[in-house]
């Protein structure tokens, strides 16, 4: 019996055979690495117009929200995942780029990692930019980077999606707003919920809690 439902979209790439076989080659890897050596990163595009994507209305009635739509704010959370928990979380005014991810990498990961940990992202541009690999190597950690077109591969991005859905549900429309946010889930969780200073890009200094 056929229903309706929301479409998953999915890169058509992930179908080619180079492709593919680079995905198997992944897993064929020696099975006998420590997981709590892996430190997952990736970033999240983060802005001060997000709502819910859902509602409730009159039966016959249109659902309507009233969000920005000429001057709204962007920023890029980023973070790593190791298995017991968040490491080197960073708020970016604006999109990542290169120059910026390499600060993170220096500034905020590295101080974070110890000798034999494997930090694990994906072919983003701006991860590969000169330096990111030297830095992590500089600690004794290693840099591995997932196939082309395997963001499931990355536990992060199950982290990510509640996040985005924690601000679409309080609807900060600043981005001072979306970092007090995101602070949030640590007061409900077993981690840490110590503050840590991180540098955005300008090397301005803002407080952020520890997911």
């Amino acid at each position: 019996m056929a229903s309706r439902g929301k479409k998953t979209a999915h890169a058509v790439e992930q179908q080619r055979e180079d492709v593919l076989a680079a995905n198997e080659a992944w897993f064929e890897e020696p099975p006998d690495l420590d997981p709590r050596k892996l430190v997952f990163i990736d970033e999240s595009g983060l802005n001060s117009k997000m709502a819910r994507l859902r509602g409730r209305s009159r039966g016959g009635e249109r659902c309507r929200a009233a969000v920005p739509h000429g001057h709204w704010k962007s920023t890029t959370f980023t973070a790593g995942m190791r298995l017991d928990g968040i490491v080197a979380p960073w708020l970016l005014d604006g999109a990542m780029d290169g120059e910026a991810f390499l600060v993170y990498v220096r500034k905020v990961l590295v101080p974070t990692l110890v000798p034999g940990d494997i930090v694990v992202m994906d072919n983003l541009p701006a991860h590969r930019v000169t330096g990111v690999r030297e830095a992590i190597a500089g600690v004794g950690a290693e840099l591995r980077y997932l196939p082309p077109y395997s963001p499931y591969f990355n536990p992060i991005e199950m982290l990510f999606s509640k996040i985005e859905a924690l601000l679409r549900k309080v609807a900060a429309r600043t981005v001072q707003g979306q970092h007090d946010a995101i602070a949030w889930p640590s007061t409900s969780s077993n981690q840490t919920n110590s503050k840590t200073t991180l540098p955005t890009r300008g090397m301005t200094q803002i407080k952020v809690k520890l997911l």
